[in-house]
Parts: C-alpha cells; sequence; structure tokens
C-alpha cells in the first residue's frame, strides 16, 4: 500500500511545478482532487511540535508571531537503511543532511516569495524527508491561525490566513489534522472552531491534544481524549512535545520520542490509553487512513484524469498548433492555413458549404431580368427608328435597304446590354468576396493570427479583383462582337420577306412612311432578340471562366509566389499569434502532460493491486 502514498506525492510534486496548487483557476486542476492531510492549528497550540515529533527531527523555523507564512507540503518517505536526508523540489539536485540547514532554507525560500514582509502566500513549499524512522505520509503543514495582526503585517492577515486555511480544509478529499493544546478551553480552540464548520460531523477530522503534561495540577483530559468533551470520528490523540528547555538544550528527537512514551505508560490519567498515544503511533495512524482513503479515491481519479485529459485535448486542438521558429516551419505552416482556407473556400462554389449557388441565381434571375428591363421596343420607337435611319442615310437616302440605318439601330440597342453584363460581372465579383470573407472566418487557424487573417483576406480579394477585370474584358467583348459582325443569315430573309409582304412600287421617299419604319423597327427587335437569347447564355459562361474557374484555381497564386521571397522578419510578423493565446496553449500543454502522466500512473498502481 506505500505505493498509493508515493504516487500522490509524484503527483504533487508535478502539479506544483506547473503552478497547479488548487488556486482558483480557469484551467483544471488536478490538485483539489488528490487526497491529503491539512494541519491546522492556532499560533502555539504546539503545531510545529507535532510535525517535528512525527519526524523526528527538529526542522522547522521557530519564532514569535507568524512563522509559517507558505503552505509546507511534507512527505515523508520510509527508507530500510543509510543516512536521513531531505530534498526540495526547488533544489532538484541538492540534498540537505543537515536538518539545521533545512530550516533555515524554509525560511529563505518564503522571503524569496513573499519577500522580507511578514506577508504569506498561497504557493507551496515542498519537501521530501527520506528516514528509516518515518512512516509514508504526506501533510501540509498551514499557517497558524490568528486573530490579530502584528507590526509589519497587513490588517488583513488574520482573514487571509483563515482563507487560505479554510481553501485546504473545505475539499471533501482533505483529511483534516486539528490541533489544540490540552492547557486552554477545547472550546475556544481556533482549530476545532474551524474544523467543526468545514465538517460538523467530523468525518474527516482527527483531534490531537498537545500540552498534556503543562495542564493546571489536578486537571486532566481525560474526557477530551475518550471522546466525551468532544467526539470525533476518530479517536483522540494525546502528545507530549519537547519542553523549550529541552529545545534550547537540542535533546535527540529519538529521545524525545521515549521520554513520551514512558510519560503516557507511567501516569496515572493517561497509562490506560498509552497504546493509542504519542506521535509515533499518530503518525502510523495517519499513514494508514491516508492509504485507505486514496485507494477509495482512486476509481474517481482515474474518472476525473480521463475526462480532463479529454477536455485538454479539445481545446489545444482548438487553439491551434504553435508557431514554428524557423523561416521553412513558418513558411510550410502559412501555406497548410493558405491551403485550409482555400479549401473552404472551393467548398463553398461547389455546394459542399452553402453561397455558390447565388451564383447561379444571378444567371438564372438577375441577369435575365437586367436584360428585360432594357425594354428594346422603347429603344425601336418609330420616332427613333426614323431619326436613326435619315441620318444614317445622309444627304443621299437608301436604294433598295437602309443598311447603314439598320446597322446603326443594331449597334445602338445592343450597346445597352453592356450594362447587364458588367453588372452581371459585378454580382458575381461580389459574391465571390461574400464567400472568400465567409472562408475566412470558418477557417479556425486564421482566428490565431490576425496579421495573417488580414494578408489572406487582402490577397485573396486582389485576385478577384483582378479576375473581375479580365472577365469585364471579355464579357464586354461578346457584346462588342456582336455589335461588330451582324449575323448575315438573318438578313438575307429580309428581301424575300419584302417581295412577300410588300409593295415594290413604292417610291424611295415612300419608305420613310410609318409601315415602312415599323417593318425596319421589327426586323431590328427580332434580331436583337435573337443575338440577346444567345448572350444570354454565353456572358454566364464568360463570368464562370474568367472568374469563378479562375478562383478555384488560381485564388492565392500570386500570394504564394510573394510568399517564397519574404524573409524570416516578414514571415514571423504574419503569425503574431496572441500572447495570451501563446500563453494559454503552453499552460495546457504543460497541465495534458500532467495528467497523461497521472494516469499512466494511478494505472500502473491499479493494475499493481
Amino acid at each position: 500500500m506505500d505505493n498509493l502514498i508515493t504516487l500522490v506525492n509524484k503527483i504533487q510534486r508535478a502539479c506544483t511545478a506547473l503552478g497547479d496548487h488548487g488556486d482558483e483557476s480557469a484551467l483544471p486542476t488536478l490538485w483539489d482532487a488528490l487526497p491529503s492531510i491539512a494541519v491546522v492549528g492556532g499560533q502555539s497550540s504546539g503545531k510545529s511540535s507535532v510535525l517535528e515529533s512525527v519526524v523526528g527531527k527538529d526542522f522547522l523555523p521557530r519564532g514569535s508571531g507568524i512563522v509559517t507564512r507558505r503552505p509546507l507540503v511534507l512527505q515523508l518517505h520510509r527508507i530500510d537503511e543509510g543516512r536521513e536526508y531531505a530534498e526540495f523540489m526547488h533544489l532538484p539536485r541538492k540534498r540537505f543532511t543537515d536538518f539545521a540547514a533545512v530550516r533555515q532554507e524554509i525560511s529563505d525560500e518564503t522571503d524569496r516569495e513573499t519577500g522580507r514582509s511578514k506577508a504569506i502566500s498561497t504557493v507551496p513549499i515542498h519537501l521530501s524527508i527520506f528516514s528509516p524512522n518515518v512512516v509514508n505520509l504526506t501533510l501540509v503543514d498551514l499557517p497558524g491561525l490568528t486573530k490579530v495582526a502584528v507590526d509589519g503585517q497587513p490588517e488583513s492577515i488574520v482573514q487571509d490566513i483563515e482563507n487560505m486555511v479554510r481553501s485546504y480544509i473545505e475539499k471533501p478529499n482533505c483529511i483534516i489534522l486539528a490541533i489544540s493544546p490540552a492547557n486552554q478551553d477545547l472550546a475556544t480552540s481556533d482549530a476545532i472552531k474551524i474544523s467543526r464548520e468545514v465538517d460538523p460531523k467530523g468525518e474527516r477530522t482527527f483531534g490531537v491534544l498537545t500540552k498534556i503534561d503543562l495542564m493546571d495540577k489536578g486537571t486532566d483530559a481525560v474526557d477530551i481524549l475518550e471522546g466525551k468533551s468532544y467526539k470525533l470520528q476518530f479517536p483522540w490523540i494525546g502528545v507530549v512535545n519537547r519542553s523549550q528547555a529541552d529545545i534550547n538544550k537540542s535533546v535527540d528527537m529519538i529521545a524525545a520520542r521515549r521520554k513520551e512514551r514512558e510519560y503516557f505508560q507511567t501516569s496515572r490519567e493517561y497509562s490506560h490509553l498509552a497504546s493509542r498515544m504519542g506521535s509515533e503511533h499518530l503518525g502510523k495512524v495517519l499513514s494508514k487512513h491516508l492509504e485507505q482513503v486514496i485507494k477509495s479515491r482512486i476509481p474517481g481519479l482515474q474518472s476525473l484524469i480521463n475526462r480532463t485529459i479529454s477536455e485538454l485535448e479539445s481545446e489545444l486542438s482548438r487553439l491551434g498548433r504553435p508557431v514554428a521558429t524557423d523561416a521553412g516551419g513558418k513558411l510550410y505552416m502559412i501555406m497548410e492555413i493558405c491551403r485550409s482556407f482555400d479549401q473552404i473556400f472551393k467548398e463553398h462554389l461547389d455546394g459542399v458549404r452553402p453561397g455558390g449557388d447565388k451564383i447561379y441565381n444571378v444567371f438564372d434571375n438577375q441577369l435575365p431580368a437586367a436584360l428585360k428591363r432594357l425594354q428594346f421596343d422603347k429603344h425601336l420607337s418609330m420616332d427613333n427608328v426614323r431619326k436613326l435611319i435619315t441620318e444614317a442615310d445622309g444627304y443621299q437616302p437608301h436604294l433598295i435597304a437602309p443598311e447603314q440605318g439598320y446597322r446603326r439601330l443594331i449597334e445602338s440597342t445592343l450597346i445597352t446590354i453592356r450594362g447587364p453584363a458588367e453588372a452581371a460581372v459585378d454580382a458575381v465579383h461580389a459574391i465571390l468576396k461574400d464567400l472568400v470573407h465567409k472562408s475566412i472566418v470558418e477557417t479556425q487557424e486564421l482566428k490565431q493570427y490576425p496579421s495573417l487573417r488580414v494578408e489572406v483576406t487582402n490577397a485573396a480579394v486582389e485576385s478577384l479583383d483582378r479576375m473581375k477585370e479580365e472577365s469585364k474584358r471579355a464579357t464586354l467583348q461578346l457584346v462588342d462582337m456582336e455589335c461588330g459582325y451582324l449575323t448575315v443569315e438573318f438578313f438575307r430573309k429580309l428581301p424575300q420577306d419584302m417581295e412577300k409582304g410588300g409593295n415594290p412600287t413604292h417610291s424611295i421617299f415612300d419608305r420613310y412612311n410609318d409601315t415602312y419604319l415599323r417593318r425596319v423597327g421589327s426586323n431590328v427587335l427580332s434580331y436583337v432578340n435573337m443575338v440577346c437569347a444567345g448572350l444570354r447564355n454565353s456572358i454566364p459562361k464568360s463570368v464562370v471562366y474568367c472568374q469563378v474557374r479562375e478562383a478555384k484555381r488560381c485564388l492565392l497564386d500570386h500570394f504564394f509566389a510573394e510568399l517564397g521571397r519574404k524573409e524570416l522578419r516578414q514571415l514571423s510578423s504574419m503569425l503574431d499569434e496572441d500572447p495570451a493565446v501563446m500563453q494559454r496553449r503552453t499552460s495546457l500543454a504543460k497541465r495534458l502532460e500532467l495528467y497523461r502522466s497521472a494516469q499512466a500512473e494511478i494505472d500502473a498502481v491499479a493494475w499493481a493491486k
């Protein structure tokens, strides 16, 4: 079972290394889920002496006022033989065999975190002690509860300490070791008072009574130790610490333990309780209970770890990969992100994602409606036909058919189709730009890098602008070609029609009458409608070929060409990720590493059972 406590020790040390020591955080915390024993007591309750008795070493700082100003996570490791030594987590390669030096390092490390003020800090100090005279056990020594602030301490120190103690003992996985002095009324015990508030049934509180040997003559603590005065689920344990005279004389802790045993065995009041009194018994009871609690919590820990690993992996995936450091890595990263954007853009055009159907709507509804609004018949009114034919004839009227008049009428009518053709190009351009912006938003990787998002957006829009100009040129050329060369077959039928329906005996001047001009207007309208029907089919083909097809084929080609010529500094400026996101990714990655390590450790112990 000892490996269970060793397991928790490892995870606690890893938690502290990652800054996970139970503070409120947006990151999931494993520390809070780990079973622990918190040592709680008021100042001068003998708390430090109890810990030193359990360890069998004099190693804690002493003095007046608040000496413990940071949580001390004390991990005891039993070794079969060899010299006793201590290690601090913040000094991983240094072994302390002189425990006076351990005391000094605790003071120094406290000052490094809090300064030389008398302030407190929630960041724990990790101390491991390896000795053949200890049991496998982990204790968290908390600052002593106090009622008044002394010189050099903020007025809030009393509440700050209480809040820190509560943050530990409120957790359901925390075992409370409540230290109370026997020579004071138990009703005024700071430890019992705060323990009762968070654990009213006493289900996870161990009561320890100190200074039994200092009680007034004629009084004893039998009622308390037998659970009659204040009952807890676990029996009270009494201890006799070294006196100040013993401390001053540097009395050996082993000798002090022996003296403690003799006191309970020979005392008339406590001899019947001697087998469950003393610091040695306290250490064994706590070690055994901690093992049982850890064993019962393993399934819950496994569930928490598995769930949190999944959550961390999901968030890391959302945040994206970290930025490469070299130019090649950055270039590859930018290209991959651009390809993701390009693929999303193509999916919009191909119907995998919504939006591409709007282009067809331009061809199927918008273009025909625009052509219809041109109202060619009004343009070919009697007055306009007469005016253009007369102008085209000049000083000499036409002899057979007003060819120049026909040409002018057709050209002036067909030229109006340029407007709808140009509008179709612009409408498709607007849709493509909108799809670019949608694709930018939907490309998760681009959310990480604001500058790259701007660069890609500008490059894509500039590319669409170039395609629009080419499309406009090609599409308007279709209209211009119809104006520049008329379909001869259509007009070759006109003389036959005239012979069948006309009157060749009319004079030249009679050909300017209304019937004749109406006939010319009708012929021109028929021709224009025929051309318009053809352009209605060919304009979409031109637009798709020059804009849609090209956008799918080479939207970012120009950007890629420019990208290959950029230097490391310029590539880095594109991948200017938000520092807060970078910091969170790093924190999440470290936290994920912790949880995976804890998962492997716990699984190994679970299988070993």
